[in-house]
C-alpha cells in the first residue's frame, strides 16, 4: 500500500473518481482513506482482523477497501443486494467486523462476536500482510471462499504503465473489478463510475466524461450491439475495449472490430485464484492472446491451461487446494497452443461428450448466433441413455417466432457448419439472455468467476 499512498500524495490534484458527476481528486481521496483508517482504530480494529466490507457507493468503496488493506486488515469486499446472501459469506468467512457502507452512516463498523480462526488467516497474521477474501457467485452452489495474499497481489501494480480515464464496469468484489481499479489508480489515472450498468448507461457515461477505456464481459458487449446503443451516443474517446470473464464470440468480436475501427481490443485472461496476467492479442479481433508477466508462468498439460503466480492463493476457505504440490494452479480451461499464443477454448466441464465426441459450447453457439433473429444463445448438454450426452441450446430471440419454426431454421443453418453430432437436438426459446449481477452469461453450464 505504501507505492499508492505516495503516489497519491504526489498527484493530489488529479482527478482519481468520478461518481454521479462529482470529480474526486487523489488528494481528496487520501484524506478519506486515512479519516476510514482512524476510525477502524478508534473501533479497535486491530491488524489481522477480517473485516466485511458492504460497499455501496464506490467513492467510499474504494477509501474503505484501501484503508483497510494498509491497516493490514483481511478484506471480504461485498458489492450484492442479497442480505441472506451477506449473511451466509460472513459466516464460511468467519467475519470479525462489518463495515456497512451503503447508507454512509457515521456508526457504519460494528463488531460481530466471531472470531476467524481459519488456518490461512493465521499465515496472514503471522505475515503481518493484508488479506483479500472473495467469493464464486455461488449459482450452482454454496459460495467458495479464495483468501488471497493482498501484498502479493499488489505487487505487480507497482509499476506504472498507462494512463488512461477507464470506466469502473465490474465490481469490487470481483478479481476483474478490482485488477481495474488497482491498475487504474497505479497509473494515477481517473476512474469513472457508471450509475447504470446498461448499454445506455454505460455509453451515456463515455460521452459524458471522455472514458478511453472500457472494460465489460462478452455478454455486455453484446447486449450493446443489441440495444444500438452505440449509434445514439458519441464514443469517439474510447482507445481500448478490455473483454474476459467468458468465451468472447467471434461473431461478436468481428462485429466489434467493424463498428469501431478506431478501439484497440485485448483480450485479458486471468481467475481468482492466481490474479489477472498480462495479455497480448496476436493481431486485431484475434482471440488468440499471450500471457504470463512478471510473476507468472504457464504451461498446458494434456490440453489444459495450468498458471504459476507469486500471487496465487492461499487456498480456499471451504474447499480443498487445487494448486498442485509444486505450485501450478490447475484452470480447468481447455485451449489450443500455437507458439507463445493460446486460444481458450472454453470450460473442461462443460464440455459436451457426445457418444465419445466432443463439442465445445462456444463452438456451436457462435454458429447459431450468426442467424438472423438471434439475440443469445448458450449451449448445454443433457444426458442421454444411449449417447450420453445431446447437444442442447437456451436461444433469445429478436422478435417472436415459434419454436417449431425456429428449431427448423437452427437446423438448416447449423448442417452446413457444424458435424451433426454438434447440432442441438433440443431448444428452449428464453424471453431475455439470462445474465448473473455481473453481466455474464448464466444458465444451465457451471459457472466461474475468472477475470
Amino acid at each position: 500500500m505504501r507505492y499508492f499512498l505516495s503516489l497519491f500524495a504526489a498527484i493530489s490534484d488529479r482527478p482519481a473518481l468520478i461518481w454521479r458527476n462529482n470529480e474526486v481528486s487523489y488528494g481528496s481521496l487520501l484524506q478519506q482513506i486515512t479519516e476510514g483508517k482512524k476510525r477502524l482504530e478508534e473501533q479497535s480494529v486491530t491488524a489481522g482482523a477480517v473485516v466485511a466490507l458492504w460497499v455501496d457507493s464506490p467513492v467510499s468503496a474504494v477509501a474503505w477497501l484501501l484503508a483497510s488493506l494498509d491497516a493490514s486488515h483481511t478484506v471480504i469486499p461485498y458489492a450484492g443486494t442479497s442480505g441472506s446472501r451477506f449473511r451466509e459469506i460472513l459466516d464460511i468467512a468467519e467475519a470479525e467486523w462489518v463495515v456497512d457502507l451503503r447508507d454512509e452512516k457515521p456508526d457504519c463498523c460494528r463488531g460481530t462476536e466471531t472470531t476467524g480462526t481459519h488456518p490461512l488467516y493465521a499465515r496472514l497474521r503471522e505475515s503481518g500482510h493484508p488479506g483479500l477474501v472473495l467469493f464464486s457467485s455461488g449459482s450452482t452452489g454454496k459460495p467458495k471462499g479464495t483468501v488471497l495474499d493482498a501484498s502479493r497481489l499488489l505487487k505487480k501494480y507497482e509499476t506504472r504503465r498507462r494512463d488512461h480515464r477507464t470506466l469502473a464496469f465490474l465490481l469490487f468484489d470481483h478479481i476483474g473489478g478490482l485488477d481495474t481499479l488497482f491498475y487504474a489508480l497505479s497509473n494515477g489515472s481517473c476512474l469513472v463510475f457508471p450509475e447504470e450498468r446498461t448499454p445506455d448507461g454505460v455509453c451515456a457515461t463515455i460521452e459524458r466524461h471522455r472514458v478511453e477505456v472500457l472494460p465489460a464481459t462478452p455478454s455486455f458487449l453484446n447486449l450493446l450491439l443489441l440495444s444500438e446503443a452505440h449509434k445514439r451516443h458519441d464514443l469517439s474517446s474510447l482507445r481500448w475495449i478490455t473483454y474476459g470473464a467468458e468465451v468472447m464470440p467471434e461473431t461478436t468480436l468481428r462485429r466489434l472490430v467493424d463498428l469501431f475501427p478506431n478501439v484497440r481490443f485485448l483480450q485479458k485472461y486471468g481467475t481468482t485464484e492466481v490474479g489477472t496476467l498480462r495479455s497480448k492479442s496476436r493481431e486485431p479481433g484475434s482471440l488468440w492472446l499471450r500471457i504470463g508477466g512478471e510473476g507468472y508462468q504457464t504451461r498446458v498439460v494434456d490440453g489444459i491451461l495450468q498458471i504459476k503466480s507469486e500471487a496465487a492463493m492461499l487456498g480456499y476457505l471451504n474447499a480443498p487446494s487445487p494448486i498442485t504440490e509444486d505450485g501450478w494452479f490447475d484452470t480447468g480451461d481447455e485451449v489450443i497452443q500455437e507458439g507463445e499464443y493460446l486460444r481458450v477454448l472454453g470450460r473442461k466441464s462443460d464440455i459436451i461428450n457426445v457418444g465419445g465426441e466432443k463439442v465445445f459450447p462456444a463452438e456451436v453457439e457462435d454458429v447459431i448466433r450468426q442467424m438472423p433473429n438471434v439475440a443469445e444463445a448458450i449451449v448445454y448438454g443433457e444426458a442421454n441413455l444411449i449417447l450420453g450426452q445431446v447437444v442442447c441450446a437456451r436461444v433469445t430471440l429478436v422478435s417472436p417466432e415459434t419454436r417449431t419454426e425456429f428449431f427448423e431454421r437452427l437446423q438448416g443453418h447449423c448442417r452446413p457448419q457444424l458435424e451433426p453430432f454438434k447440432i442441438p437436438v433440443k431448444v428452449v426459446l428464453a424471453d431475455a439472455p439470462p445474465l448473473t449481477e455481473r453481466l455474464k452469461r448464466t444458465g444451465p453450464r457451471t459457472e466461474r468467476d475468472p477475470v
